[in-house]
């Protein structure tokens, strides 16, 4: 599990896409002439991320990889971050964001898969790995998700932040006063 006194540290939950918000998988091909890209992203996760928003921790999606997918997708769960770098400079990209927001790399929680995320994996107060990760990404993980990437990963990191620091029920319960009558 996540150590309660990290999880209360942080403010920044910054996410590798493929392979974390997705299963890895990418569909391409022509439509009416025109190139089209599908991902698969998993509905418990947005649920996850919605229970975050409002709240002290801040989600910025940081991928290798540019594509109008992800677009999408962070656009409709109002990602307020969201850096799509094609050469996978992700430890500038996240500096960069640190620095705006004046934040330590110690406040910040990173979920990752592959070996693109490892400089920032190393610099991170909470590396955090999903199941479906590479060898050298679970090594430097505090901790590693019982879910693949794409299958509710996401979900399990918010709920395991959320719980370490004492928030989640308070989460569960805005949630539902939202959506169910009084």
């Amino acid at each position: 599990m996540i150590d309660p006194e990290v999880a209360r540290r942080i403010r920044l939950l910054a996410l590798d896409v493929d392979g974390v918000l997705t299963d890895n998988g990418i569909w391409i091909g022509p439509v009416a002439g025109q190139r089209v890209e599908l991902k698969r992203f998993d509905i418990q996760d947005g649920l996850g991320l919605g229970l975050l928003r409002g709240g002290p921790i801040t989600v910025a999606w940081i991928s290798g990889r540019h594509s109008e997918a992800t677009t999408l997708r962070a656009t409709e769960l109002r990602i307020p971050i969201v850096v799509q770098d094609s050469g996978a400079r992700k430890i500038p990209a996240l500096a960069r964001i640190l620095e705006e927001r004046g934040l330590d790399w110690s406040e910040v929680c990173f979920v990752g898969d592959d070996l693109a995320d490892v400089g920032v994996m190393e610099r991170v107060g909470l590396p955090i790995a999903v199941a479906n990760a590479v060898t050298e990404i679970k090594a430097i993980a505090a901790w590693t998700t019982k879910a693949s990437g794409g299958y509710g990963a996401v979900r399990e990191v918010v709920e395991a932040l959320l719980r370490a620091r004492g928030e989640w029920e308070a989460a569960v319960a805005g949630y539902r006063a939202e959506r169910e009558p009084a």
